[in-house]
C-alpha cells in the first residue's frame, strides 16, 4: 500500500485550538497551494482563489470578527468577545478557500462549488502529507456579507472553508467512523 493511502486511512482533523507553530514557510505554502489547485475543474474556470492570514493579519481579521459579533450581540461579555477576536489566531496560518463560482453557459455553478470543496480536501491531504495539522472550518463569519467584503471578497464569492494549519500540540483521538454497510447501496436493474 502506498504512503498516500496510509495517510488517507489515518487522516484526522486537529482542532485549531490544539495547534502550535510554525506554519508553512513561503516555499511550503507554494507547494500546498500548487497541489490544492490540481482538482477537477470543468471548463478550466479556476472557480476558486485563496486569502492567506498569517502573523498580524490574523489579529486584524479577528478584530473585524469581534466588531461584527458585538454589533449583532451587544450584550456579549468579555470572554465571548475574546473568543471571537481570537478565531483566526488559534493556528499559525489560516487559508480561506474562496469559491468564485458564477453563472456560466456550460458549467453549472454547483460543479464550480464542488471544485472549491475539492481544493479544500486536497489542501488538507497535502498539508497532512507535509506533516502539518489541519482543520477545515467555516463558522458564522464565513457567511457574513460584511466580513466577506472586509477581507476583499466580491459579492458573489463565498468562503468554502478556512483551512487552519500548524502542528499538533498533541495527537487527537480518532472518532467513530460510519459503517460502510450503512452508506452503500448497490444499484441493479
Amino acid at each position: 500500500m502506498t504512503d498516500i493511502l496510509e495517510l488517507l486511512k489515518s487522516r484526522r482533523s486537529v482542532p485549531a485550538r490544539m495547534m502550535t507553530g510554525p506554519g508553512p514557510t513561503p516555499a511550503e505554502m507554494d507547494t500546498l497551494l500548487t497541489i490544492a489547485t490540481r482538482v477537477p475543474d470543468h471548463g478550466k474556470l479556476t472557480p476558486w482563489r485563496f486569502v492567506i492570514f498569517e502573523g498580524e493579519a490574523r489579529v486584524a481579521a479577528g478584530a473585524i470578527i469581534e466588531r461584527l459579533h458585538v454589533a449583532k450581540n451587544p450584550d456579549a461579555d468579555a470572554e465571548r468577545r475574546a473568543q471571537e477576536r481570537e478565531r483566526l489566531t488559534r493556528a499559525p496560518t489560516v487559508i480561506a478557500v474562496v469559491s468564485t463560482a458564477a453563472p456560466h453557459p456550460k458549467i453549472p455553478e454547483w460543479e464550480q462549488q464542488l471544485s472549491a470543496g475539492a481544493v479544500c480536501t486536497l489542501l488538507m491531504v497535502a498539508a497532512g502529507g507535509m506533516g502539518f495539522a489541519v482543520n477545515w472550518l467555516t463558522e458564522w463569519y464565513s457567511y457574513d456579507p460584511e466580513f466577506r467584503a472586509a477581507i476583499g471578497l466580491a459579492e458573489h464569492e463565498r468562503i468554502a472553508g478556512f483551512m487552519h494549519l500548524g502542528h499538533a500540540a498533541e495527537k487527537p483521538a480518532d472518532r467513530p467512523r460510519p459503517a460502510l454497510a450503512d452508506l452503500v447501496t448497490r444499484w441493479s436493474a
